[in-house]
């Protein structure tokens, strides 16, 4: 019996340069092993009907819902600043968009789907691990309160992938604002194909930006969205660890988990993904990896905005708004994390001196913020820098007039998805055990929450649990 989804499908009218039409590739054996029912009722999506039998060959590619039309977008990229014509959904097929509880249209897709006309030389498949990172990571950013696609349902495949080794496929659900991106734009620019560049505009801003009336408000938008979802990752110590152009998603979602995670000890320099050897998208440089790849869509409007020496003035003039909001949206995400809801000029050294004392002495992201939450006067370090920061910052909140304990314990959570917690649900499920996967699930979806019966998920990792790197799934 074919499930019938609600689908009201508008990317695949734009013009069929824009995606492949390309239905999924069947696999063995699927078996459902995680179904977001939450997200699923947020979808107006019956949760029982997605826990059937039918529902998981869907989540795998072997029954084609009704309503359905799969299609593989085509995107370009700049990858680690070098400039690649054409990429695309090479493992991954859109299967349409359904309109939300909220209004909102949401588009699905299956990711580990199988080859596409955009695979190069790639199997279209995902193997167990990052499909569960995904979810996992996902799903604990949106409970953190940051804009990000999120985990509908996933699969095993039945199907062995070759990576470095032989491992079980599996194929991930994945809900987005939309899965446009800065790429998309590079992508029709590149080819000097402004009919397409035009369709582009005009469904980007209708989709996202209603009030965008010209190319320039469109990029203006995009902007503002970017400096604030970059902030709040910051907040969080959180390190995208992948962030080329076709990574950056025009809705102002956090898109493509691959090597992510989530800041232990903290130090600026910090780097996690086994393929960015030289630190360019190291945690500091988050932001201005996130202005060099703005530029990259301002140029890939250039063609709409009129005459050229105009358009490029203009809209360097809105990339280059992009410090001012972020460092406004900065302190707007790190004020509430040491009590304070009043903005005065000195709070920002304030916070900056604190981040420098946890970068020497090592002190982790999440744990330092928090204790100071749960008991201002906890003793975090006997450093004389830190006793001298603890008197200054005690001085400014006595000039707070909210309750600074209850503020700081919302800003800060006491649960992150930690590399090594992640790690180990993703070794159980090597081994066809996913309570591990479950009960990580359920505790990252309530951060803020002291859950005293899970407090060992809120330890940093023993020596022997470091995680120092992680790995796209491809």
């Amino acid at each position: 019996m074919s499930i019938h989804l609600p689908f009201e499908n508008t990317f695949a009218r734009l013009p069929d340069r824009f995606f492949a039409r390309q239905n999924p590739v069947p696999v063995t054996r699927p078996h459902l092993f995680a179904i977001n029912t939450d997200l699923a009722t947020e979808l107006g999506l019956d949760p029982e009907i997605l826990t059937s039998p039918d529902a998981a060959a869907m989540f795998a590619g072997n029954a084609v819902p009704a309503g359905a039309e799969p299609i593989a977008q085509v995107y370009a990229a700049h990858q680690f600043g070098g400039w690649v014509p054409q990429l695309g959904d090479g493992r991954a097929v859109l299967l349409g968009e359904l309109i939300d509880q909220n209004g909102h249209r949401r588009d699905i897709q299956l990711k580990g789907s199988g080859r596409t006309p955009f695979s190069r030389n790639g199997d279209g498949r995902a193997w167990l691990g990052p499909v569960m990172r995904e979810y996992l990571v996902s799903e604990a950013m949106h409970a953190l309160g940051i804009p990000t696609t999120r985990a509908l349902a996933a699969v095993t495949t039945g199907e062995p992938v070759q990576r470095e080794t032989v491992l079980p496929g599996a194929v991930l659900t994945r809900v987005a604002a939309s899965h446009i991106r800065v790429g998309t734009f590079q992508y029709f620019a590149a080819r000097q194909d402004t009919d397409a560049l035009q369709a582009l505009f005009q469904y980007v801003a209708a989709r996202h930006f209603p009030d965008a009336e010209s190319p320039l408000d469109l990029l203006e938008e995009i902007v503002a969205r970017q400096a604030s979802l970059i902030a709040k990752w910051m907040s969080v110590g959180f390190i995208h660890g992948v962030m080329n152009t076709d990574n950056m998603a025009v809705s102002g979602e956090t898109i493509d988990y691959g090597p992510c995670a989530f800041m232990d000890r903290y130090h600026p320099e910090t780097v996690y993904s086994s393929i960015d050897q030289f630190g360019r998208y190291a945690y500091r440089n988050q932001p201005e990896i996130a202005v060099w790849n703005l530029a990259q869509l301002a140029s890939s409007l250039l063609p709409l905005m009129g005459e050229q020496t105009a358009a490029v003035t203009a809209a360097t003039a809105a990339i280059h708004r992009f410090p001012d909001l972020y460092t406004s949206a900065w302190q707007r995400e790190f004020a509430p994390k040491i009590g304070l809801t009043s903005s005065q000029e000195p709070d920002r050294a304030l916070i900056q001196r604190l981040l420098d004392i946890m970068a020497r002495l090592g002190l982790d992201f999440t744990n330092t913020f928090r204790a100071l939450a749960e008991d201002p006067d906890s003793n975090i370090a006997t450093d004389s820098a830190y006793t001298e920061w603890h008197r200054d910052w005690k001085m400014r909140l006595a000039r707070e007039s909210a309750d600074t304990q209850k503020v700081m314990r919302a800003a800060n959570p006491a649960y992150i998805a930690r590399n090594h917690r992640v790690e180990q649900a993703i070794q159980a499920g090597l081994q066809e055990d996913f309570s591990t996967f479950d009960r990580l699930n359920t505790i990252l979806k309530h951060p803020f929450d002291d859950q005293p019966e899970n407090s060992a998920y809120r330890a940093p990792p023993k020596s022997d649990e470091v995680v120092e790197r992680t790995f796209c799934g491809t």
